[in-house]
């Protein structure tokens, strides 16, 4: 039986992952996976966004056409885009496939999402979940799942980039959230895993990361139709993370040539390094 404790602001939970909510004075909270940081959210300003990937998902999101969208999000922790959304673009219906239920139960009991949301989380893995949508059923997929701190390589194959472009509609957009070593090489055969069913690709990162100086993330951005790479652009310009977007003949040559992943060969991604060499904001 799963237990939990709450001593001095942090929240602890043994089941199926290690799982602390951390409340800092800001009004914030942290949710750790496994000692990793996995959300940050805050109840009164869900627009406020600490990660500095998760300001270039929002970037991302933010340059699409207004109104409602129709999204899906592989991975939920403490459903911090989903909550954006849901105060960015009112009405948007989202699906959020989240295998761990213990997780989600804690996180919607220690942070409820807002009145009038319709965001629905379905307790599946990401494969498993999308398999079940519908075709053309979703505007925008968001991938951002980690187990053990790593993307699990059943997420990175071609074969499971076919399957998010069977859910997009036509102009649909995918978001991927993947993390690297410098020499980015697993990126690289994420990229092409992509590409190999979604053709236009773009991806944002910090130029420490883009340069290869440090482990990070990147956002992927795919789509079976040219992307509104202009609108990208000022949008990530906007953030406070300094992001750089890189797209067609720069980003291949930035990336080099790689191997897409099948579903024999795939891998997780790395492994991040220890908490402390991480650079949050």
């Amino acid at each position: 039986m799963d237990q939990v404790d709450d001593v001095g602001g942090v929240e602890h939970i043994e089941g199926v992952q290690h799982v602390e909510l951390v409340a800092d004075e800001a009004g914030g909270t942290l949710v750790m996976v496994d000692g990793q940081p996995q959300s940050y959210v805050v109840l009164g300003d869900p627009e406020l966004l600490a990660f500095e990937y998760v300001q270039f998902l929002a970037a991302v999101l933010d340059s699409l056409p207004a109104g409602p969208l129709a999204v899906t999000h592989v991975g939920g922790a403490g459903l911090t885009l989903p909550r954006y959304v849901a105060a960015t673009r009112p009405g948007s219906p989202q699906i959020v496939l989240e295998p761990d239920a213990v997780l989600t139960d804690l996180v919607r009991s220690a942070l409820p999402l807002p009145r009038g949301h319709r965001i629905r989380v379905r307790p599946v893995d990401g494969r498993s979940g999308l398999a079940a949508l519908a075709d053309c059923s979703a505007d925008v997929v968001v991938v951002d799942a980690f187990a053990d701190a790593q993307v699990p390589a059943e997420l990175t194959t071609s074969a499971w980039f076919a399957d998010v472009a069977r859910v997009l509609r036509r102009d649909g957009v995918l978001m991927m959230n993947t993390a690297d070593e410098p020499n980015r090489r697993h990126l690289a055969r994420v990229h092409a895993s992509a590409a190999s069913a979604l053709p236009y690709t773009a991806s944002v990162a910090t130029p420490e990361v883009r340069k290869g100086r440090r482990f990070g993330n990147t956002v992927l951005v795919a789509g079976a139709r040219p992307l509104p790479l202009d609108a990208i652009v000022r949008r990530v310009a906007m953030t406070p993370s300094s992001g750089t977007v890189l797209h067609g003949p720069s980003l291949a040559r930035a990336l080099g040539s790689a191997r897409a992943f099948e579903d024999g060969d795939a891998l997780p991604s790395p492994a991040p390094p220890v908490l402390d060499r991480w650079r949050v904001r």
